[in-house]
């Protein structure tokens, strides 16, 4: 379970571009709930994530993950228990190391790491048969630098590497947004199946409202750094595009047309 009470993060305090990414936001998010986050641009969903996984410190409140108290912890430390995947293909690889090399830093994460062979046997074999379950190929070349790799294929190379050990977080930043459409549906399919097989507890940001609705059992959206909507189950899968404008519309009397979350 992942708890956020009353967190609050202003950026650019006392400047004049200050601005309060998140507004007293409380969010409680039990074990398995896969919750997809829409909202317009500067809602706070980037924030949110980057609030959970540890890249800044808190104004107020607290974090909680499984019943540890993380709210101190520095991003390093959280690694051992979040999973991110971000935008950009370019993260969370090294280019210059091989497929094996990544994906063996990958397998000890939150372990001490002494000296001793980088990749053994044992390694290379599990390597192989989880880059064959994503079908392009990967396992035949995991002498290959992570720099040769299409945007996809690095993409779904991340997924693996992100959940090699399960972790008890998987926060997914837009990630599929800087992908073709063939690519990004692959890649959606890989997510969901990776996140119902190992049963993860996930947060994904997305601007296409019709994967928010389809993908997960949980829909919050964003606005101003609070939560506006929150709904699940029968709820959720009664929604469609229209009626999740409305519910903007509704909370908040703003219009989205111009917003990049309808162009998807």
């Amino acid at each position: 379970m992942i708890e956020l009470q009353g967190c609050m993060k202003d950026f650019n305090q006392g400047g004049v571009n200050e601005v309060r990414a998140l507004d007293q936001l409380s969010l409680t998010i039990d074990d398995g709930d896969f919750v997809t986050v829409i909202g317009s641009n500067g809602a706070g969903k980037s924030t949110l994530l980057n609030a959970i996984a540890g890249g800044f410190s808190l104004d107020a409140g607290r974090i909680v993950i499984n019943g540890r108290d993380v709210t101190r912890w520095p991003e390093y430390r959280r690694a051992a228990l979040i999973a991110r995947v971000f935008q950009d293909p370019l993260l969370g690889t090294c280019p210059s190391a091989t497929i094996e090399q990544n994906m063996a830093l990958a397998a000890r994460r939150g372990q001490r790491r002494g000296l001793g062979p980088g990749v053994r046997i044992r390694d290379r074999q599990r390597f192989s048969e989880e880059l064959a379950r994503i079908g392009l190929g990967l396992e035949k070349r995991l002498q290959d630098r992570v720099g040769l790799l299409s945007g996809g294929q690095r993409q779904a190379l991340t997924m693996v590497m992100a959940t090699l050990v399960r972790p008890e977080v998987l926060l997914l930043d837009e990630h599929i947004a800087a992908l073709d459409p063939k690519t990004a549906r692959q890649i959606l399919e890989l997510t969901r199946e990776i996140i119902a097989d190992q049963g993860l507890t996930s947060l994904m940001i997305t601007h296409n409202m019709r994967h928010a609705l389809t993908l997960g059992n949980r829909l919050i959206m964003m606005h101003q750094g609070r939560i506006i909507l929150d709904v699940g189950g029968e709820e959720k899968r009664r929604l469609g595009v229209e009626d999740l404008l409305e519910q903007f519309y509704l909370i908040q009397g703003e219009a989205l047309a111009n917003d990049s979350m309808l162009l998807a």
